[in-house]
Formats: structure tokens, sequence, C-alpha cells
């Protein structure tokens, strides 16, 4: 193979690109002419690393994370900020015509590993990067681990259809069969009866996000956060953002079908602070990561759980998307003292009509004063 070419290397753990040191890869030409921060003009180590906490090990690890990503085309134009996010420019579209910052990229607390997605839909440009120099380096050559939505795969994460036990769990939870099979709903192989839940963009697998019937939840480690039925709303001029899959799927039920739901759990109340810029704004960092997708909306629809947190979350979503364009559901009354909590609680104890009708009525949280608009 020609000196400088870039060399695919499949695995089943993601796709390896052969790079040499000096960033000649046969990556595209606009790969390597966004390639600005070369080794000799990158910033002095004390100012790039003045966020980050780990010892002398822990710091050099970092250094050659980041010079990998340079190799990529990625431009470290900030002091990086293990933990936080940052939006830069994503080396494959340029930005598109608005010539925007895309890209969204993070590089983990510990140092040990960087993953990017271009928020762009046109684009969708994913990645990773890891620090580990004893899986980076062979002779004159450096091996960067690149994954993307390409390579995660049913198979992969070792999913499998739906078991007759599960299937009931949903059918007393009122959601179909039917439903479960479009939204690509799994159980995880093995003898714990995980569901699986599936996170997609265009069609490609990007995450996934596990639970038990007793409530025991985890994800897909490494992987972006998005929100779950992202494809659903891709189109959307009118969506609806509720707080876990299984409300997504009830919505469905009720005829919803431009329905999405955040990736983890409401906060504990309101924060008081002022919002944060998008890099540092973690906790909602799947919005930025569908800014594409929730632009095009002019209606949003936001029907969270009924409780303090849930309530919490319907103004934190709200802060970000713009007060302007919510809606927020109010869910029927279960008695004089309480409320149903969510879609589901709803679905099962009321049917279809009655979700539909709760949606249908949700009221406006237009700011009727100068509030401050939305971020994104």
């Amino acid at each position: 193979m020609p000196s400088g070419v870039a060399r695919h290397l499949s695995s089943c753990s993601g796709l390896f690109v052969r790079l040499k040191p000096d960033g000649s890869s046969g990556l595209s030409t606009a790969l390597r002419r966004s390639v600005r921060c070369s080794r000799t003009e990158s910033k002095a180590p004390e100012a790039r690393l003045q966020h980050f906490k780990g010892g002398a090990a822990d710091m050099a690890k970092l250094r050659e994370l980041e010079q990998k990503v340079e190799l990529l085309g990625i431009d470290c134009e900030d002091p990086s900020r293990p933990g936080f996010y940052s939006n830069l420019f994503c080396p494959k579209c340029q930005g598109g015509q608005k010539v925007e910052r895309s890209l969204s990229f993070h590089i983990v607390r510990s140092g040990e590993f960087a993953m990017w997605r271009c928020f762009r839909t046109e684009c969708g440009w994913a990645g990773q990067a890891f620090a580990d120099s004893n899986k980076s380096y062979d002779g004159d050559y450096v091996i960067m681990k690149v994954s993307s939505a390409v390579q995660m795969t049913e198979e992969s994460l070792r999913l499998e259809p739906l078991s007759d036990k599960i299937i009931g769990y949903f059918a007393e939870r009122k959601i179909s069969e039917e439903t479960l099979q479009r939204n690509g709903v799994k159980q995880l192989s093995g003898k714990q009866s995980a569901i699986s839940f599936p996170y997609k963009r265009k069609g490609q697998l990007v995450g996934c996000k596990y639970r038990t019937v007793d409530k025991k939840f985890w994800q897909e480690k490494g992987t972006e956060k998005t929100l779950y039925g992202l494809d659903d709303i891709s189109e959307a001029d009118e969506i609806v953002i509720v707080e876990g899959e299984i409300d997504k799927l009830s919505l469905e039920e009720a005829g919803f079908i431009n329905c999405a739901s955040v990736p983890s759990g409401a906060p504990g109340k309101v924060s008081k602070k002022g919002l944060p810029s998008p890099d540092k704004d973690t906790a909602y960092q799947y919005l930025w990561n569908c800014k594409d997708y929730l632009d095009k909306a002019s209606r949003i629809i936001l029907a969270t759980d009924s409780d303090a947190p849930g309530q919490a979350l319907a103004e934190e979503l709200a802060k970000r998307l713009g007060k302007q364009r919510c809606w927020k559901v109010n869910w029927p009354k279960k008695d004089d003292l309480s409320s149903f909590n969510d879609a589901n609680e709803v679905l099962k104890h009321l049917g279809p009509s009655a979700l539909r009708k709760a949606i249908e009525h949700a009221e406006s949280m237009s700011p009727q004063s100068s509030e401050p608009s939305n971020i994104m």
C-alpha cells in the first residue's frame, strides 16, 4: 500500500485508521486542510491542561489524545477540558453553508478517550479516539481507533427478539407488539431479562439503553447523548418530548409518532443559575447533539412526569428550547389529591383517548414578560 494512504482495518469493536505522525493519511482534502494545530504550533501544555487535575502520566496521556484528534482534522483551538463538551468546526463538512460550530467534542473526565459527533443532519460524522499508548502506536505509524454508528450493530450488542415474558410485561402497560417492533425494542441476550431500547440516527444504531422489569437502568458506554426516537422527529414541525422510553411508546399508542424521549433522568430542581454555554451544558448535551432536528420544530410539547423532578425537567428544557414555542402537559387527576404521573400511567388506566386529549390540551409556556429567550 503506498505511503500516506489510510489503511482501514475491520474489527468487531470499531474501525482502525492507520495514520503517519505527520498527518498524511490519504484522508479527504477537507480533512487535511482543517488541521491547523501542528505539534510545533500547539499551545503550551500548561495552557492546554490547566483544567485537568490528573498527574504527570495522565497529562501525558491527554497530550497524546489531543495530538491524535488533530491528525483527524479536529482543531483543538481552546484548552482541552476533560469532562466538558466543546462545539468545534467539523473537518468533514466545515460547518455547512452557515459555517457553524457543529462538532460536539468531548474528552471524558479521566482523559482516557475522546468522542465527537457533528450534529448537522447532512453530515453526522462521529468517532472516538483512545489515549492508551499500547494500542495507539505501531512503529512509525499512529493507529487511531475510530468507532461510529456504522460499527454498532444488534449482533455486537448481543440483542435478541423479545421473549413472551417481556412482551407480556409491555402488554400490561397497554403497549402493543406492533409498536415494540416498529421501535426495534429487543432484549439483551443472557439470563437477565434486560429490555433494550436502541437509539438511532438516520436508521443507524448510535447507542442503546437497558432496563430490567424492576427498574434498573444502564446505557452503552462511550456513546453520545441523543434523544430516543430521534428519527421520528426528523421532519416534524410539532414534536412531543417525554421523560422515558416507555412513555414514548405510550404516545405512539395514542397516535403520536412525532415523539422523542430524553435519555436520562430529571434534575432535582430548577437551577437558579443562568444558562450555561453549550460546551458546559453537560446535563443537557443531548439537546445540542440534536439541535438540527429541534430547530425545525415550531411547537414543542413537553410531556414530562408530574412529580417535582419532572416539572423541573420541563422548565429546564423550555429554557433551552425557548418558552415561546413550548407547551406543557398537565396529566389528568387520579383523585382529589394527586394526578397521574406520566404518559404510560394515563394510557394504562384511562386509555389512548384520554392520553391523546391530555397532549392536545397542553398549556403554552410562552413568557408573559421579557424573559430570556432560548439559547439554541
